[in-house]
């Protein structure tokens, strides 16, 4: 059809449009459905990463107390497969990870003759990974040191009061 001026109606302009449209909302939807089928496909694969994780110190030495201040969380590596570490990502329930000093290995710091202690914390995985119930390994553990030291618990007209400090990581 021409209109009076030689140029054709715009209905066939319009269907152009519309053929356009539906090939990018086809192309779209098939690119979402091969980003979504590849991201299945590398969750089933083993992959390695890190999470920052919760951590609470428990049953210290009788009339004893921390005179440091203990980190609150620990970075875990883990190596698993992508499913059991997004689990662990996702989760927004991170119940923190215990660790009980009366049955770990810290020992005194050398040359000194306060009541400095350290601890390493490659000797937690094995506890640590029971902790976590996933389906995967912790490969290291950072800090790998921490350094602490104990106090006297001590006592005035009923409270308790304790020594506060750094904690050092390496």
């Amino acid at each position: 059809m021409k209109e009076e001026d030689g140029i054709r109606s715009g209905l066939p302009f319009k269907k152009g449009v519309r053929l356009i449209n539906r090939d990018v909302a086809a192309f779209a939807f098939f690119l979402l459905l091969s980003f979504f089928l590849w991201y299945l496909n590398y969750l089933g694969k083993e992959s390695e990463t890190g999470i920052s994780y919760p951590v609470r110190f428990v049953n210290l030495p009788k009339d004893k107390v921390i005179a440091d201040k203990i980190p609150s969380d620990l970075s875990l590596a883990l190596k698993g497969p992508g499913y059991s570490i997004l689990k662990l990502k996702v989760s927004g329930n991170k119940s923190p990870l215990v660790i009980d000093i009366s049955k770990t290995s810290y020992r005194r710091t050398p040359g000194n003759k306060s009541q400095s202690y350290y601890l390493l914390t490659a000797t937690l995985v094995k506890s640590l990974g029971i902790q976590l119930r996933s389906g995967c390994e912790i490969t290291s553990v950072k800090p790998d040191t921490l350094f602490f030291s104990f106090d006297k618990l001590i006592s005035k007209s009923g409270n308790i009061e304790s020594h506060e400090g750094n904690v050092q990581g390496k």
